[in-house]
């Protein structure tokens, strides 16, 4: 009965200490989020402009990695400044904070347009050698630990890294996306990029 009682005592004592460092890492991402991620991008991930991505929702190690990426350098762009100081349990608990939230999509009008890039999105375009982007970031546009969250993304949003990836403006995660996003017209990326955000 001691024995017992002695585990579920440290057990317990355990699950506190976890909980504490949880509760600790989340005040951390609050902090940081207030301080320098809502102006762009909310306190809950959704951007205040749609130049900027939806973070709510989006995959943590992705967020993680992205973060990563343009402290060293290998994404260019406007967080470069924001990311430098960031340690990587930081980066961590942004990625979680952010992936936790609740996501939304835009209203589509246009079902028409939206039906081509609902075809892309789900079959690819055989002609041009485009593939299906459900092939990559999945039937529902939710991606993986290593690929983005796609739906309901801004559609300005969108268009703007595709032609980065095309352009090789975007410096990181540019290899398959370059080859893809070079094939597409400029009809194909925004019945895409329309169809993406409705999802």
């Amino acid at each position: 009965m001691m024995i017992m009682m002695t585990r579920l005592f440290l057990l317990t004592s355990l699950m506190l200490v976890i909980s504490g460092i949880s509760a600790a890492e989340n005040r951390t991402a609050i902090e940081i989020v207030k301080k320098r991620c809502s102006l762009c991008h909310g306190i809950d991930g959704e951007a205040s402009s749609t130049i900027y991505p939806r973070l709510a929702g989006q995959n943590a190690a992705y967020v993680t990695k992205q973060l990563g990426d343009f402290k060293s350098g290998r994404r260019q762009g406007t967080m470069n400044e924001m990311a430098a100081d960031l340690t990587p349990d930081e980066m961590v608990a942004l990625g979680e904070y952010f992936s936790a939230k609740p996501t939304l999509t835009h209203r589509v009008r246009n079902k028409d347009f939206s039906a081509v890039g609902y075809y892309l999105y789900h079959n690819g375009n055989s002609y041009s050698d485009v593939p299906a982007c459900e092939s990559c970031h999945g039937v529902d546009g939710n991606g993986t630990t290593k690929l983005p969250r796609l739906a309901g993304q801004h559609k300005r949003y969108l268009m703007a890294q595709l032609l980065d990836f095309n352009t090789r403006k975007r410096t990181n995660d540019n290899a398959v996306m370059h080859s893809v996003a070079s094939k597409l017209t400029e009809l194909e990326i925004n019945a895409l990029a329309l169809y993406i955000s409705g999802m």
